[in-house]
């Protein structure tokens, strides 16, 4: 017996494969490609902030907005391509870093041209691609996170030097020492000078300058002020020579300035005064003498005028005898102390050093 197919079945059989034939042509879910992509976006760490838009028509996806930098830009691509049913995928993304944005554009500022859009994205890439981007993806959040948190150095070792510190933080240096204060030497106080060169009465004219120095150091309430051996100066206040019958001889002197280093006070003292005594007494006793041993002379030999002339004669030998023991002038040698005495005080800046070598004493005076 003979089996005939039933027409009715091979419609049905028929039916069937065209309607798997139309489910096998039906292009995939636009709104199932978007919303997968934009989870996957809002996934992501550095994607999940951004305004970002994602349009899927027919296996073609269009990503739209802005990122920080081309690591997030890749990343959605790479996102987008990943997702079943994606042939193309078109990027439209702007990298525009957050620090940029954040900044207001000056006023009058033309904004500047939108780049232009990136090629479209090729084909869906293969599997292989897919994991190579990932890596890529990977790598680069590990520098991103270097960046943010970079790996600590170890510590320097205990035998390497010390780096100096910065100039603020050193010592800072000490101050100056304050400038030192004059001090008074009042009225009255004694100056015991040593002269350094001869002073004779008979050579020095009134005005004439000499010098010497401090023979004990200047000091005020026990304090020294000024020590030994610095110099002073004065003048010649009068200086008479021997007369040759008076034999009186005359000198006067008077301190004017003390020069302590390099400065010069002036001062005002007393006066030295020195003479000697008067002989004109004297010399009438040793001119009558002369006379009277005349007189007796010539009486003898010759009576009255031999007495006259022996009387003159007795004179004139007299006052020979008086020219010729003239009394000396007065010399102050060198290396005499003298005291004088301050007749008005005097302010002075007061030191501890020594006197230098050029105003210490000079070498006396051959006598």
């Amino acid at each position: 017996m003979t089996t005939r197919p039933i027409p009715g079945f091979r419609a049905i059989v028929s039916i069937a494969l065209l309607v798997f034939a139309v489910a096998c042509t039906k292009p995939p879910n636009d709104t199932r490609i978007t919303s997968n992509i934009q989870a996957r976006l809002a996934a992501d760490s550095g994607l999940q902030a951004k305004q970002l838009t994602v349009q899927s028509q027919s296996g073609t996806v269009t990503l739209a907005g802005s990122v920080d930098n081309d690591a997030q830009r890749d990343a959605a691509t790479k996102y987008a391509s990943s997702e079943p049913g994606v042939k193309t995928v078109i990027n439209n993304l702007v990298v525009a870093p957050a620090e940029a944005a954040a900044q207001p554009a000056p006023a009058g500022a033309e904004p500047a041209p939108a780049p232009p859009p990136p090629a479209p994205a090729e084909s869906k890439p293969s599997a292989s691609h897919r994991k190579s981007h990932r890596a890529e993806a990977r790598d680069d959040a590990a520098q991103a996170d270097a960046a943010v948190n970079p790996p600590q150095e170890p510590p320097a070792s205990s035998t390497e030097p010390a780096a100096a510190p910065p100039p603020e933080t050193q010592a800072a240096a000490p101050p100056p020492p304050p400038a030192p204060v004059p001090v008074t030497v009042p009225s009255g106080v004694v100056l015991s000078v040593r002269l350094m060169a001869t002073i004779d009465s008979g050579t020095a004219q009134t005005g004439d300058t000499f010098h010497a120095t401090l023979d004990a150091p200047l000091t005020v309430d026990g304090t020294v002020v000024v020590p030994a051996h610095y110099e002073v100066a004065g003048h010649v206040v009068n200086a008479q020579a021997s007369g040759k019958f008076q034999g009186r001889a005359l000198l006067v002197l008077q301190l004017d300035r003390i020069k302590v280093g390099n400065k010069s006070y002036s001062i005002q003292t007393d006066q030295f005064s020195q003479q000697t005594g008067s002989r004109g007494k004297n010399t009438a006793e040793k001119v009558g003498g002369g006379a009277v041993v005349g007189a007796i002379l010539g009486g003898i030999f010759g009576g009255g005028k031999g007495a006259a002339v022996g009387s003159a004669a007795g004179a004139g030998a007299g006052g020979g005898v008086q020219a010729a023991s003239k009394r000396p002038d007065i010399k102050l040698s060198s290396e005499k102390v003298l005291t004088f005495t301050l007749q008005a005080p005097v302010s002075v800046i007061p030191t501890t050093k020594p006197a230098r070598e050029g105003q210490k004493l000079a070498t006396p005076d051959a006598q």
